[in-house]
């Protein structure tokens, strides 16, 4: 006889009956409860946080769940009871420009928050018994500090990464900042860069020894810190392993936003103007990848950038497609530096924003996209999971932040809209948006013009230099097309 299959209702009961008669541990039960599909197809908004005077760049979770941490372009850090909606905490980071990431140190007791900016510094506030903030500088980036990690369990030890292609080590027991690597292009094509602009850093909670750094080019670099010797002696500059979907090897016009560790060690990578990747360890390129001219996966591999594919070489087409990762499609990411992340007790589900003002959820196993939801009137940039139960937190560029809980009636559906037209790409790698910004860049390109290890060479500096103004060209058309507001510039970097 063929078994009815069996629906999200019935396996609830199911599961509450093996709990109560002692077949299924309260621990299980409470990771097949909270992975439930059911439970996501019932996400609504809960309640919106309302107290920041610009863009939320940041929000995160503390350990317990009861505390979320937040970060804006007004400089200021609040930390919320999310449930009641009351502000714990507000005070000024310290920073000059817009706050990127706030995080709370574990085993702290809450009173140790680590902060990286727009200003590129790295910085500490600690909370006072009386509730009095100190903030302190730790060390500064060369530019804008997208991202920073914590090692997990360790309430000292963290690292960050930053538009000068710099990754820094940090200990708070000694205040001191360790300059671990600065990431290099592989090859010729991104010239005009003397370093990988880092947006994204993540360590593998299976192994901390691993970290994953990721930005302007292709290429996930996976560093094993191990290999690092304290007293400098050591050429860290080597990684690990790299990660890249094939069809996208050599491709000289895509680069990474964000970066996630699953608890099984998968890496999740979302680039910009393309789809997200899931990958296991056994994916990576090994050390020293050869590039090269990006490879057709077939259509499934990249519908929506046909722009970006190639003929494949013959070395290449032997790929093994069971090796491909997994990806993710459907959402939009062109506009601004978008985290993406993993939900669920088990990460049973990837989670992303999308320019588009929706929040996309997929099944992690088979990239099935089972969810969207309207969130924000404009870009959602931040999507952070709770650490215990189904609920979620999302901001973006608007000013406020907003927690989803399944306390709908009914279970959602996919909207029929979903696909609109893409946006033109506006360049955010290469973002020129003043003056002085180009000529940084035009510096640069003299000094890799004039460079001796480009003797003999064919240069295409010319066509490089018109890139440059060309992009600085595009991003004050963007700016009086949207008003002439220069108010806040960084903001497409939320």
């Amino acid at each position: 006889m063929n078994k009815r299959p069996r629906t999200s209702i019935g396996k609830a009961v199911v599961n509450v009956w093996q709990r109560e008669v002692g077949e299924l541990s309260a621990r299980n039960f409470t990771h097949r409860v909270g992975g439930s599909e059911d439970l996501v197809l019932r996400l609504e908004l809960y309640r919106k946080l309302e107290k920041h005077r610009g863009c939320v760049n940041t929000i995160s979770f503390n350990a317990a769940g009861d505390i979320l941490v937040s970060g804006s372009d007004d400089r200021r850090v609040i930390l919320w009871n999310w449930e009641t909606g009351k502000v714990q905490l507000s005070f000024h980071s310290g920073h000059n420009n817009n706050i990127f990431q706030a995080k709370i140190m574990p085993y702290t007791d809450d009173r140790s928050i680590i902060t990286c900016a727009a200003d590129g510094q790295v910085r500490h506030a600690q909370i006072s018994d009386k509730g009095q903030v100190k903030t302190s500088l730790l060390g500064k980036h060369l530019g804008r500090s997208h991202k920073l990690a914590i090692e997990p369990g360790s309430p000292h030890i963290f690292y960050t990464c930053g538009e000068d292609g710099l990754v820094q080590h940090f200990d708070l027991r000694t205040g001191a900042a360790t300059e671990l690597v600065t990431c290099q292009p592989l090859d010729g094509k991104r010239s005009h860069m003397p370093a990988i602009h880092l947006n994204a850093i993540a360590i593998d909670p299976r192994n901390p020894n691993f970290f994953a750094v990721a930005g302007s080019d292709e290429y996930t670099r996976l560093f094993d810190i191990r290999k690092y010797k304290w007293d400098g002696s050591s050429d860290f500059g080597q990684p690990a392993n790299f990660f890249c979907p094939p069809h996208l090897i050599g491709d000289g016009r895509v680069g990474i936003t964000g970066l996630a560790f699953s608890e099984q060690s998968e890496l999740l990578v979302s680039y910009n103007d393309e789809n997200i990747y899931l990958f296991e360890r056994g994916m990576g390129l090994g050390p020293n990848p050869v590039p090269t001219s990006p490879v057709s996966m077939g259509s499934d591999a990249s519908e929506m950038s046909t722009n970006h594919q190639s003929e494949a070489s013959p070395s290449t087409m032997a790929i093994d497609e069971s090796s491909a990762p997994q990806v993710y499609k459907g959402h939009r990411n062109c506009e601004t530096v978008k985290g993406v992340n993993f939900f669920g007790p088990k990460c049973e589900y990837v989670v992303s924003g999308s320019d588009c003002a929706r929040i996309f959820i997929w099944k992690k196993k088979g990239g099935e996209l089972i969810r969207v939801m309207e969130a924000d009137k404009h870009v959602v940039n931040c999507i952070e999971s709770h650490p215990h139960t189904t609920v979620l937190a999302s901001s973006g560029i608007d000013s406020d932040i907003k927690i989803w809980t399944p306390k709908a009636n009914e279970r959602a559906t996919l909207p029929q809209n979903i696909e609109k037209k893409k946006p033109r790409a506006r360049g955010w790698m290469y973002r020129l948006s003043s003056p002085e910004d180009l000529m940084l860049q035009l510096f640069s390109l003299q000094r890799q013009r004039v460079s001796p290890e480009r003797d003999g060479e064919n240069s295409n500096d010319g066509q490089e230099l018109l890139e440059l103004i060309m992009a600085f060209q595009r991003n004050s058309d963007d700016s009086s097309e949207d008003g002439g507001d220069t108010s806040s510039q960084d903001d497409l970097f939320c």
